[in-house]
């Protein structure tokens, strides 16, 4: 079994690897940063600054807005099935199945907070009364920001094709 001399060895082993690894991060760390001491929050001056020539700002310009009747009139709901992945882990499609969130079954057109049995913190009610398409599309980009307090912890969607094909698909599988 074991006796004081294996224990003592195991601990010094244990503790000599540990030794090794933060010495190796040390080292590390002094060799990343050739040397210098570095303390966080400490700003460090460029050793070489890289020229960059102005390119007038072409390439930084973001693309024209496409209004919503326009991506609306071009909505795939075929495509809308694949986005609804996202979804999947906190919303069901069928009736009275609220899970993480409230049930997506029938969305479209529905009234905000209008679900049974779903305790909505009620910050949607102030931005808007029905979920119509347009509505929904603007909450999908930036939930959060489009009604500050809801539940929804979700980033938002960003690609706008992504949205319109999703709500097409919402609107025309209202049971999954």
């Amino acid at each position: 079994m074991f006796d004081t001399m294996t224990g003592t060895k195991l601990v010094g082993a244990v503790c000599g690897a540990l030794l090794v690894f933060l010495l190796g991060g040390y080292f590390a760390g002094e060799l990343y940063s050739m040397g210098g001491h570095h303390h966080p929050g400490e700003e460090e001056e460029q050793a070489y600054i890289i020229p960059v020539e102005e390119t007038g700002g072409a390439a930084e310009e973001a693309a024209p807005e496409v209004p919503f009747e326009e991506l609306w009139a071009s909505a795939d709901a075929s495509a809308g099935e694949a986005v609804f992945r996202n979804c999947r882990s906190c919303h069901a499609l069928e009736a009275g199945d609220n899970r993480v969130g409230p049930t997506l079954y029938d969305v479209v057109g529905r009234p905000v907070d209008s679900v049974e049995g779903y305790a909505y913190s009620g910050a949607l009610e102030e931005v808007v009364d029905e979920w119509t398409p347009e509505h929904i599309f603007e909450f999908l980009h930036d939930p959060r920001g489009y009604a500050p307090g809801t539940k929804m912890t979700y980033a938002g969607l960003p690609s706008a094709e992504d949205r319109v094909n999703l709500i097409a698909w919402l609107e025309t599988n209202p049971g999954g």
